[in-house]
């Protein structure tokens, strides 16, 4: 049984396919049309997604759509009467509605050829973020959460995962949402693009908590665990917002009213200077985030009783939080999968589907997933022909290429290379499934140059200054240089580094001495591993700094795409399958 699960008209779109349960493949529909957090129906997503099974439309028999606009329609009536939305806000709904209604329309213009003949599921949007993240996790019974802006009119959820059963207890409806509190004070600092919110993240650590009277004002936390929005300081209750979700870059228009400003004086306005007083809102608002986060984990332990935590929504991306979870509340054990965020809910939509409809109502648990490396892959023939059609552009940008017959001495070369400070491309296997660049479509470079984050942004990142870069390192050697020892495969938890062990890794220390860690396994990836290890082998440092394949674009999908960014920037080297191409000095 062929099941293919979407998220679709809204930012984020991707597509994932399983057969009988199994995850086959999952990508997001940016990587395919190069515009960040692309919005729309997934497309190219499900185009590679059959490519990769070597089916047809035609061999699907259900389709879970990420998305179910009749849930929750008794809270939606209520809010209606009760506050009274503008006609322009409830309009834009329907039409959304109207919108999401036409999977199979939008299959069939995407596959003129083909006939889908299975079923159409819509998945409650919360329900999909709590199976995306207990279904494919180690845990055979935990508590779960999904955090987020919005989706079918609610922002949070919970319950406990059981083997293959997840019971949803609770929700938190709209217009009261922590994600949209967050991305409403991303956009007062000044940060308007959709997805903005890890810069606040990034830059709250340069500020003080000094606003959290203010903060308080702005969210309230109920005795059962919840919270309530001060909607005085915001529009999205009672105003149409401007989004735009149709077939390009999403954007969101301006969120907060005028009484936020009362409270904490001007919006930042982009280009603007990052004075403290914005560090300090910024640090204000994550520690206010963490506040009602762990009064809701707290209260969940409490009632459940169970040390294991699963993690979703686009909330599960503020690592920040998911690392200080262990520190803060009684839970032993969390996990967050690699594509926590909306484009998770297609693998959590198909799941659900699964459970439900597969062999035996699927009563067997899922593999667990410990890697992200999902997505396209190419082959070495692809490689070689490419690389012998650019061989004058190559041998024009001063560059030599050489092949490697031993994976072993490829792995010793580029170690060496980033142990003399070289910056490298670094090209292999299946593309990442999530925002976090894994280990197979990375830049990589040496964790022991101070100067690394300014040698990047110079050559090729051009992002923030205040932007913290990530470290891999050896599973086995996390105890040795952070204060919790853990895995965290796909960079969703922020550690501190031992104190002693900070002025040794000073590229991959932010500023309060923490890092956002990648542990790396030999078992699910043995090239980076290796290249890890040999690194280690000649520094006593047993990690690489680590930041995604990317020049302010979609991470590299194609090899195409990787020797293009390569050789438009300055970096050093690009590590692409067994041949390494070098700049020439």
């Amino acid at each position: 049984m062929y099941i293919l699960g979407l998220n679709a008209f809204h930012g984020d779109s991707s597509a994932c396919l399983l057969k009988d349960g199994v995850l086959i493949g999952a990508v997001e529909e940016e990587r395919f049309l190069r515009i960040k957090h692309w919005a729309g129906f997934p497309s190219e997503s499900i185009r590679w997604c059959l490519l990769e099974a070597g089916i047809s439309l035609e061999d699907v028999h259900h389709v879970a759509l990420n998305q179910d606009t009749k849930a929750n329609f008794g809270k939606k009536i209520i809010f209606t009467l009760s506050k009274r939305p503008s006609f322009r806000m409830l309009l834009d709904r329907f039409l959304n509605k109207r919108k999401r209604a036409s999977v199979k329309d939008h299959l069939l213009q995407a596959f003129p050829n083909f006939k889908f003949k299975g079923l159409v599921h819509s998945v409650e949007h919360h329900t999909a973020h709590l199976s995306s993240a207990f279904h494919v996790s180690p845990f055979n019974d935990a508590v779960v959460i999904s955090v987020d802006g919005f989706g079918d009119f609610a922002s949070s959820a919970w319950g406990i995962g059981s083997g293959t059963k997840i019971d949803m207890e609770n929700r938190i409806y709209f217009p009261h949402s922590l994600g949209i509190f967050y991305q409403s004070l991303t956009q007062f600092i000044g940060f308007y693009n959709y997805g903005d919110e890890y810069k606040v993240m990034g830059l709250a650590p340069y500020g003080k908590p000094v606003y959290m009277d203010k903060m308080r004002k702005i969210v309230k936390l109920k005795a059962d665990g919840g919270f309530e929005l001060n909607l005085d300081y915001f529009r999205h209750h009672r105003e149409k917002i401007e989004y735009e979700w149709d077939s390009g870059s999403p954007s969101v228009g301006t969120l907060f009213s005028p009484e936020l400003e009362k409270l904490l004086g001007p919006a930042r306005k982009k280009g603007e200077e990052l004075t403290q007083h914005y560090k300090d809102i910024a640090n204000s608002v994550q520690a206010m985030y963490e506040e009602a986060f762990f009064h809701l984990l707290n209260k969940l332990y409490s009632k459940y009783q169970l040390e294991s935590l699963a993690i979703a929504g686009g909330c599960g991306m503020n690592s920040v939080a998911n690392g200080k979870v262990i520190l803060n509340t009684p839970f032993k054990k969390v996990y967050v999968q690699s594509a926590a965020g909306d484009a998770g809910g297609a693998i959590g939509a198909a799941l659900t589907t699964w459970h439900k409809v597969g062999k035996n109502k699927a009563k067997q648990r899922v593999k667990p997933h410990d890697h992200a490396y999902w997505g396209p892959s190419f082959s070495d023939k692809y490689v070689n022909r490419l690389l012998n059609e650019q061989k004058d552009r190559i041998i024009k940008e001063n560059c030599d290429t050489k092949y490697f017959t031993s994976i072993t001495e490829l792995t010793k070369k580029t170690a060496a290379e980033i142990a003399e400070g070289k910056v490298i491309g670094w090209f292999q296997g299946r593309m990442e499934w999530g925002p976090r660049a894994l280990g197979n479509r990375s830049i990589l470079c040496d964790p022991r140059r101070a100067d690394m984050k300014d040698i990047l942004n110079s050559k090729i990142k051009r992002r923030e200054s205040f932007r913290p870069f990530a470290p891999s390192i050896l599973r086995e050697s996390v105890s040795k240089w952070f204060e919790q020892n853990d895995d965290v495969p796909f960079m969703m938890q922020v550690y501190k580094i031992i104190e002693e062990k900070r002025f040794l890794i000073p590229a991959v220390t932010h500023i309060d001495g923490s890092g956002r860690l990648q542990t790396v396994n030999e078992k699910t990836n043995s090239r980076y591993y290796n290249l890890i290890k040999e690194f280690n082998n000649l520094t006593n440092i047993p990690m690489l700094l680590n930041t995604s394949f990317n020049e302010n674009e979609p991470v590299v999908c194609t090899p195409e795409e990787a020797l293009e960014t390569f050789l438009r920037t300055k970096m050093d080297l690009l590590v692409i399958g067994d041949w390494l191409i070098k700049r020439k000095v």
